[in-house]
């Protein structure tokens, strides 16, 4: 296929972009802890995984209005969860559920069946490593690990290129908060 045809047909992610210092350190787990031949992407927390690529002004347009009404979020990376060939760290926030939702809402015809689950915020710290592999790193990290505190700053478009991603768009959250 074409280098060409093949920009104009790769669907669209999007993720939650961090504050630098949050995603140096998950970068650096990641590094530590994935498979290095399928570690293709940076640290990122998907809100969707497979949008149209024909729909891209609306998906950019959505996006922005999105990020200048949402202020940037706080994050706590709470606990890890196993994964069958891996582990993640969980995500609690709390506006970032309903920024994913009013987003779902403006994708919903959009949307595969994997982005119209629940929404469990999470980033992949492994993945498709073998069981015992697994299972030693978990019990690694899991023995020191502690929650911490960073930083939701953007919302990221990404284009899927048969493995590595391209960034093509970025949306930083803008809103101020209110004064209490």
């Amino acid at each position: 296929m074409p280098e060409r045809q093949r920009e104009v047909v790769a669907p669209f992610l999007v993720t939650l972009g961090f504050d630098e210092a949050t995603f140096t350190r998950l970068e650096e787990l990641r590094r530590r802890y994935f498979p290095p031949e399928r570690n293709v992407v940076p640290a990122h927390l998907s809100l969707f995984h497979r949008l149209p690529p024909e729909e891209e002004p609306t998906l950019r347009e959505a996006l922005a209005a999105a990020a200048a009404r949402t202020p940037p979020i706080s994050l706590t990376f709470t606990r890890l969860r196993r994964l069958g060939g891996g582990m993640a760290a969980e995500v609690e926030a709390e506006g970032l559920g309903p920024l994913q939702a009013s987003l779902a809402r403006s994708f919903d015809a959009w949307l595969t069946r994997q982005d119209r689950q629940p929404f469990r915020p999470h980033i992949t710290l492994m993945n498709k490593a073998p069981p015992e592999e697994a299972a030693r790193a978990f019990a690694e990290l899991g023995a020191r690990w502690v929650p911490w505190h960073g930083q939701g700053e953007a919302l990221l478009l990404w284009r899927y290129l048969g493995g590595p991603w391209e960034q093509v768009g970025r949306f930083p959250l803008t809103r101020q908060e209110e004064p209490a």
